[in-house]
């Protein structure tokens, strides 16, 4: 029987960046070293970063919008009201919008098989879309529609999200 040594050294690694996991209706904006994390459906989820500052956000919204009544604080679960959110921490960042770049996710629809006129994951992306448009944001990347769920994991030192995609369509037909 061969024993090892018990003063092992392990390479020096650096710890790994903290993450946070936005659950439906948050929003988070910070800086590197951070990542977001984050389940979709038919939620949208967009990302916001800043390359030479390593700063930016997840919003994870379900609908495009709600009524509106008299000082209502901002809620992340309404489209409208996360790029809201989105505005004022870019503002507070001294930043300006199209400073940043954009992706989005999400939109998926998860239940195909129910032919129905309303699709909340379609007009989700759509309103998306024209959000980043109206504030001059460039979209550089797009995983969305589709018919499953997502899991993204959001990396403010690079920019990068990692996907994992669970199409319902392919489950359904391979077994």
């Amino acid at each position: 029987m061969t024993h090892l040594p018990l003063n092992l050294t392990l390479p020096n690694r650096p710890p790994p960046p903290p993450r946070i996991f936005l659950n439906a209706g948050d929003f988070h904006f910070g800086e590197a070293p951070l990542q977001l994390e984050t389940l979709l459906g038919s939620c949208v989820t967009v990302t916001l970063w800043q390359p030479r500052r390593q700063i930016g956000g997840m919003c994870h919204f379900l609908v495009p919008s709600r009524a509106k009544t008299k000082e209502e604080v901002l809620d992340g679960h309404f489209a409208d009201e996360a790029f809201a959110l989105f505005d004022q921490a870019i503002l507070k960042s001294g930043c300006r919008p199209e400073q940043f770049q954009a992706k989005l996710f999400g939109g998926g629809d998860m239940f195909p098989q129910a032919r129905s006129s309303l699709n909340v994951g379609e007009n989700n992306i759509a309103v998306a879309r024209q959000f980043l448009k109206q504030r001059g944001i460039p979209l550089l990347a797009e995983h969305a529609g589709g018919a499953g769920h997502r899991k993204l994991i959001f990396d403010l030192a690079n920019g990068e999200v990692q996907i994992r995609f669970a199409d319902k369509l392919k489950a359904q037909t391979h077994g």
